[in-house]
């Protein structure tokens, strides 16, 4: 079953869909944004155990992400097939990684996929991520297992 991201944007968690892992490919990059350390070695540990990507980049704020892309895009590079961006960050947050990716959005070869994934329990930040067409949904730390597979099997199934 495919869904449509914008289906997506109106919930919190993923639909319940079928996991297809014994025919899931690996998409080419996934990307972390997010501050917290353990967060992030946790997910990186989770994507390489799952075997989904084939390989992952990580930064700690969204300023030092967006800088790696625009010079991906300068290279001529694919950016990351999805992003895991979180809301509160230094020197850059979330909201502000997102208006400086519509910035560049028009210079992508292809479409990344961007989920929110934040500890925040504010309905503010929930409604905020909905008015970004660019989000495909909103998901609360930290990101299961089965939550990764079914990002990366949405993919893949988009790309088809």
């Amino acid at each position: 079953m495919y869904l449509h991201p914008p289906m997506l944007k109106n919930l919190v968690n993923l639909p319940e869909i079928p996991i297809k892992r014994e025919f899931m490919k690996k998409i080419d990059t996934i990307c972390i944004i997010d501050d917290d350390e353990i967060y992030q070695l946790f997910t990186k540990k989770a994507i390489q155990k799952l075997d989904i990507s084939k390989r992952t980049l990580s930064f700690y704020n969204g300023e030092e992400a967006i800088g790696h892309l625009r010079d991906l895009i300068q290279k001529g590079e694919n950016i990351p097939e999805i992003i895991l961006l979180d809301i509160n960050m230094p020197f850059m947050d979330g909201w502000q990684f997102m208006d400086e990716f519509l910035k560049i959005k028009h210079s992508l070869k292809q479409k990344t996929t961007i989920y929110i994934v934040s500890s925040s329990i504010a309905p503010g930040d929930k409604s905020r991520a909905i008015g970004y067409e660019e989000i495909a949904g909103y998901i609360s730390k930290p990101v299961e297992a089965e939550t990764l597979l079914k990002i990366v099997q949405l993919k893949l199934e988009e790309q088809v």
